[in-house]
């Protein structure tokens, strides 16, 4: 793996990550609804759940490596394809962050529970992620240390993605509330995720 895969990797996914949707709604609910001490038990609970949805994809991944090179290739070119169309729908996104107030006093555990099934058991997870990690992987390199390496860096952004959209969401509510606002942090990431996905198609080919 170079360098320049794994830090294609790290804006990619820092993008996608800071992209409103059922995940950061929820943090951004108990966060408006119950403050700052939320943002741990949910960042917590993101990560545990992402954990588990790309463990599921990246096991699926290798064994589709191991049967056919030609079949991953392809998925790689999908992947990318895949990063530009999600790109393209960020940018026409709206600017409103539709999360109402969670004010059901709940403990943090089960915070940390409902985030974790939340971002593990929805669908879109572990498709996204089949569709997305192939851009990535270099065929020609030892897939476990790949598989960890991309796991660890996305677990810790996605941490720090939940935490910080939980302190923000507690501390500064006319941010969340603020069509204008979100409309730029939407065709900013927008704009930015079309530029990895022409980056990974670029990386696709050379490490193919």
């Amino acid at each position: 793996m170079t360098l320049s895969l794994w830090a294609a990797f790290v804006a990619a996914s820092s993008i996608l990550l800071v992209i409103p949707g059922p995940t950061v709604l929820l943090v951004v609910s108990y966060a408006l609804g119950q403050g700052w001490r939320t943002a741990l038990p949910m960042a917590i609970g993101v990560a545990l759940g992402d954990f588990t949805a790309m463990t599921l994809s990246m096991l699926g991944l290798g064994a589709l490596l191991a049967a056919s090179a030609t079949l991953f290739t392809a998925l790689k070119w999908i992947g990318a394809a895949y990063l530009v169309w999600l790109g393209i729908k960020l940018w026409r996104a709206g600017g409103t962050l539709d999360a109402a107030p969670r004010t059901d006093k709940v403990s943090a555990v089960k915070m940390l529970g409902h985030a974790w099934l939340v971002t593990a058991l929805n669908p879109k997870s572990i498709t996204f992620f089949v569709a997305f990690l192939p851009a990535f992987l270099d065929p020609h390199a030892d897939f476990w240390t790949q598989m960890a390496v991309f796991e660890t860096t996305f677990l810790v952004l996605a941490f720090a993605n939940a935490f910080g959209y939980a302190l923000v969401a507690s501390k500064a509510r006319r941010f969340v509330g603020n069509p204008r606002a979100i409309r730029i942090v939407n065709r900013t990431g927008g704009g930015l995720l079309i530029g990895a996905g022409v980056a990974t198609v670029t990386l696709a080919g050379q490490h193919s």
